[in-house]
């Protein structure tokens, strides 16, 4: 299948009203024309990882078809350049979210761009990092804790950040580590506890919400069955 032919489905299948609803949910890209996500997964699985055809789908600068770049990227062809790059178009943050749980955290780069990325000045530049961290928790098996623990004192530097994009991806990132073992929740507890007292409403939000779900009783109940089955 060739850019042309997957440009012309995607205009097939776009849909004006799915633009509007998505609006509605902050997501606003320059160009969008309203295709699903089981009709992109359903392109993806016809395709296959194509990682040239991928860079030419995201030059359209299309968000859909940056979506379906996402989707049939291969992770070991994709270098920090072209991270770099493509995060820098990030501009809401579904297409942040999306490449980064699809295709930037199954990279070789991820904890090192997740960690560079948390430092920057742009809202979804900032957020692809806390979106990583979160990801690579639920997904990234083989980590031992001290690397989610190395990651808290990043969380309290930037629970301040009051853009919505930031602190629910800071507030997302916190409550992954604190689900991930036993061990990992104790620590994430302490660390909301923390960030709770930061003169911040940015930072009150996230650590409430936070401890929240990290004290349930669902989760307790969880993590101790995870360390029963062992």
């Amino acid at each position: 299948m060739t850019i042309k032919d997957i440009l012309i489905r995607l205009e097939s299948l776009g849909n004006p009203k799915n633009v509007a609803g998505m609006a509605r949910y902050g997501i606003v890209a320059k160009k969008a024309l309203g295709v699903s996500a089981p009709a992109l997964r359903a392109i993806a699985k016809e395709v296959g990882h194509n990682h040239e055809l991928a860079l030419k789908l995201w030059a359209t600068e299309i968000y859909d078809a940056r979506i379906l770049a996402a989707f049939i990227d291969d992770p070991k062809f994709t270098t920090e350049v072209q991270m770099n790059r493509w995060v820098n178009d990030f501009d809401n943050w579904a297409i942040c979210d999306g490449v980064c749980i699809h295709l930037f955290r199954k990279t070789p780069f991820a904890w090192k761009k997740a960690k560079e990325w948390s430092k920057r000045k742009e809202e979804f530049v900032k957020r692809a990092g806390f979106t990583l961290f979160a990801t690579l928790a639920v997904h990234d098996k083989q980590a031992n804790d001290n690397k989610f623990l190395q990651i808290l004192p990043i969380i309290k530097r930037e629970s301040i950040d009051e853009r919505s994009g930031v602190k629910k991806a800071v507030n997302w990132a916190l409550r992954q580590i604190g689900k991930r073992n036993l061990e990992l929740n104790k620590y994430a507890i302490q660390a909301a506890t923390e960030i709770k007292e930061i003169d911040s409403p940015s930072a009150r939000w996230i650590a409430s919400d936070a401890l929240r779900e990290l004290t349930s009783e669902a989760v307790r109940k969880r993590l101790l069955n995870n360390v029963n089955k062992k």
